[in-house]
Protein backbone atom coordinates (compact mmCIF):
# COMPACT_ATOMS: atom_id res chain seq x y z
CA UNK A 1 0.00 0.00 0.00
CA UNK A 2 1.13 3.25 -0.74
CA UNK A 3 1.51 6.34 1.89
CA UNK A 4 -1.03 9.46 0.87
CA UNK A 5 -1.88 12.04 2.64
CA UNK A 6 -5.64 13.23 3.51
CA UNK A 7 -6.82 16.12 5.29
CA UNK A 8 -9.20 15.61 8.59
CA UNK A 9 -10.83 18.76 9.32
CA UNK A 10 -8.35 20.51 7.32
CA UNK A 11 -5.34 19.21 8.95
CA UNK A 12 -3.20 17.11 6.96
CA UNK A 13 -2.67 13.43 7.91
CA UNK A 14 -0.22 10.51 6.75
CA UNK A 15 -2.29 7.15 5.32
CA UNK A 16 -1.81 4.07 3.88
CA UNK A 17 -4.18 4.08 0.97
CA UNK A 18 -7.03 1.54 0.59
CA UNK A 19 -7.09 1.02 4.34
CA UNK A 20 -10.19 1.45 5.92
CA UNK A 21 -10.62 5.37 6.77
CA UNK A 22 -12.39 4.30 10.18
CA UNK A 23 -9.45 2.65 11.12
CA UNK A 24 -7.41 5.56 10.37
CA UNK A 25 -10.07 7.84 12.62
CA UNK A 26 -9.91 5.60 15.40
CA UNK A 27 -6.63 5.76 15.46
CA UNK A 28 -6.27 9.39 15.64
CA UNK A 29 -9.42 9.47 18.17
CA UNK A 30 -12.57 7.66 19.39
CA UNK A 31 -14.83 10.17 18.62
CA UNK A 32 -15.55 11.32 14.90
CA UNK A 33 -18.38 13.18 15.49
CA UNK A 34 -21.02 14.59 18.40
CA UNK A 35 -24.54 14.29 18.54
CA UNK A 36 -27.17 17.10 18.63
CA UNK A 37 -26.63 16.70 22.12
CA UNK A 38 -23.24 16.79 22.52
CA UNK A 39 -22.71 12.62 23.17
CA UNK A 40 -19.19 11.31 21.20
CA UNK A 41 -19.91 8.94 18.87
CA UNK A 42 -17.07 7.17 16.76
CA UNK A 43 -16.09 3.87 15.21
CA UNK A 44 -18.81 1.35 16.52
CA UNK A 45 -19.45 -2.22 14.56
CA UNK A 46 -17.26 -1.46 11.84
CA UNK A 47 -18.75 -3.17 9.02
CA UNK A 48 -21.30 -0.19 8.23
CA UNK A 49 -24.61 -1.07 9.91
CA UNK A 50 -24.70 1.46 12.31
CA UNK A 51 -24.34 4.97 12.09
CA UNK A 52 -21.70 5.87 14.63
CA UNK A 53 -19.04 6.54 12.43
CA UNK A 54 -20.29 9.37 9.93
CA UNK A 55 -18.19 12.30 8.28
CA UNK A 56 -18.26 13.99 6.08
CA UNK A 57 -15.86 13.29 2.72
CA UNK A 58 -15.08 15.97 -0.18
CA UNK A 59 -18.37 17.75 1.04
CA UNK A 60 -20.60 14.81 0.88
CA UNK A 61 -22.06 14.20 4.34
CA UNK A 62 -23.39 11.08 5.97
CA UNK A 63 -20.41 8.84 4.73
CA UNK A 64 -20.02 5.62 6.66
CA UNK A 65 -16.03 5.96 7.58
CA UNK A 66 -15.97 2.46 8.26
CA UNK A 67 -16.65 1.42 4.71
CA UNK A 68 -14.78 4.29 2.72
CA UNK A 69 -11.01 3.56 1.70
CA UNK A 70 -8.54 6.10 1.90
CA UNK A 71 -7.54 7.63 -1.15
CA UNK A 72 -5.34 10.70 -1.80
CA UNK A 73 -6.30 14.26 -1.09
CA UNK A 74 -9.83 13.01 0.45
CA UNK A 75 -11.25 15.72 2.88
CA UNK A 76 -12.95 14.40 5.78
CA UNK A 77 -14.72 16.86 8.47
CA UNK A 78 -15.39 15.37 11.44
CA UNK A 79 -18.17 17.99 13.37
CA UNK A 80 -15.73 18.21 16.25
CA UNK A 81 -14.10 21.13 15.25
CA UNK A 82 -15.48 24.55 15.53
CA UNK A 83 -18.45 22.13 17.42
CA UNK A 84 -20.86 21.46 15.00
CA UNK A 85 -22.50 18.12 14.90
CA UNK A 86 -22.88 15.82 11.98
Amino acid sequence: MSEVTIFVDGEPVPAEAGRPLGALMHRLGPAMRRTEEGAPRGLFCGMGVCFDCLVTIDGVADRRACMTPIRDGMRVETGLAGGTPS
